[in-house]
């Protein structure tokens, strides 16, 4: 019967939304009391090679499958074969805190998607749903993930839908992903989490320059998008290529990562970065600053490190904008916000769940600049994703 059918769903959509709101909070819980552990004891950062040694021999003996992280979740979804380990959830979220710990630079939201997923999946056992309905299990769990992770409910269900590119996504899906997102976000606030908050200062009314302004903000922030891709695929092969143990790349790795932060004054690009990201809304970055933290998140995840890209993608397109204070005159705050969006738009290729997103974070008097930005961006970051299982459209300028 249609309502049995209906009180069905809106269990599943409940239960997904305690999911990932509970286990984005004690994910993020621990991940700053890591993080505090770190930057209260800088030895830690002497365990890199340990860390990245334990994390690389847990997903070769326990983890095979698991080692594809996202990808993993987008082959399921695209072509759902069998239920997801439920182990996933505490090897991901281990080797995340342990990455943290030592100082290598990676993000959180890979973490808190494969976590929700991996547990969600679980339910299509339980309510013994078909493949199609697993597709949709794993779409709201996505959406919860994401929404929950970065306060966001509105941009990670749109990110769910965008991401995955799926035509046969059925209008009754929608209810579903949109309500996961927001059940996991108020459930997280309600256990105390306390997301970053952004400032953006009065803005200029839009007119011919200032459009210009935002085509360029978004065609650098693209171009930033690509060479990263570009990065991480490169480091990637050539690691496999060297280093054929799969455990030993990431030791290996964060052996050569322990040399550079004993030689150089590195500690801005340790971790998330989320100190440098708000500062980039208030003061100019340097330069080069993003170029580093391309280089370092690039390295970090290729030689096997876990957690995710998105943040460090922030942390890239923030401090980017504020760069380009120098050249472009438009209020600090918009520039570094634009660049925050715009570089995630074209990294992922979802401009619309950029656009949401920044709309969530720095409010909707931002739509027209955030949105012209991830809109170029996307355009102008090559036709590849950081989630190499994604299906991509068209209408990219440049290819590869």
């Amino acid at each position: 019967m249609i309502w049995k059918n209906t009180a069905k769903w809106f269990l599943i959509t409940l239960l997904i939304g305690l999911i990932g709101g509970i286990g984005s909070y004690i994910f993020l819980r621990m991940l700053d009391i890591t993080t505090n552990a770190r930057i209260s004891h800088p030895f830690f950062i002497y365990l890199l090679p340990v860390a990245g040694l334990g994390i690389g021999l847990a997903y070769y003996y326990f983890g095979t499958e698991e080692t594809k992280g996202n990808n993993k979740l987008i082959d399921e979804i695209y072509k759902p074969k069998q239920c997801i380990s439920f182990k996933m959830a505490p090897i991901v979220l281990f080797s995340t805190l342990f990455t943290h710990l030592v100082g290598a630079s990676a993000g959180r939201e890979g973490t808190a998607l494969q976590i929700t997923a991996s547990i969600s999946d679980q339910l299509s056992k339980i309510f013994k749903l078909t493949n199609q309905d697993r597709t949709l299990v794993l779409l709201a769990a996505v959406s919860a993930g994401f929404g929950s992770v970065f306060g966001t409910p509105l941009a990670g269900a749109i990110f769910a839908l965008e991401i995955f590119f799926l035509k046969k996504i059925k209008i009754q899906y929608i209810p579903v992903i949109v309500s996961s997102a927001y059940f996991a976000h108020y459930i997280c606030l309600f256990l105390g989490t306390k997301h970053t908050m952004y400032t953006i200062n009065i803005l200029p009314e839009i007119n011919a320059p200032i459009l210009l302004y935002c085509t360029i903000i978004g065609i650098v922030s693209g171009m930033a998008s690509y060479f990263y891709k570009f990065m991480a695929e490169f480091i990637a092969k050539k690691i496999q290529y060297i280093i054929k143990f799969p455990p030993l790349r990431p030791a290996i790795g964060g052996l050569f990562l322990l040399i550079i932060f004993l030689l150089f004054d590195t500690k801005r690009y340790m971790g998330l970065g989320i100190s440098t990201i708000q500062q980039s809304f208030i003061s100019i970055q340097k330069p080069e600053i993003f170029l580093i933290k391309i280089l370092f998140t690039a390295f970090t995840l290729s030689v096997g490190f876990k957690g995710g890209e998105v943040t460090p993608l922030f942390f890239i397109g923030a401090t980017l904008g504020s760069a380009l204070f120098l050249f472009i005159p438009l209020p600090i705050s918009i520039l570094a916000a634009m660049g925050f969006v715009a570089v995630f738009a074209g990294a992922t290729n979802t401009p619309i769940a950029s656009t949401i997103l920044g709309i969530e974070l720095f409010g909707f008097h931002t739509v027209a600049y955030v949105s012209i930005a991830c809109f170029i961006a996307y355009f102008f970051s090559g036709e590849k994703s950081i989630y190499s299982s994604q299906k991509l459209g068209k209408w990219k300028i440049f290819k590869g």
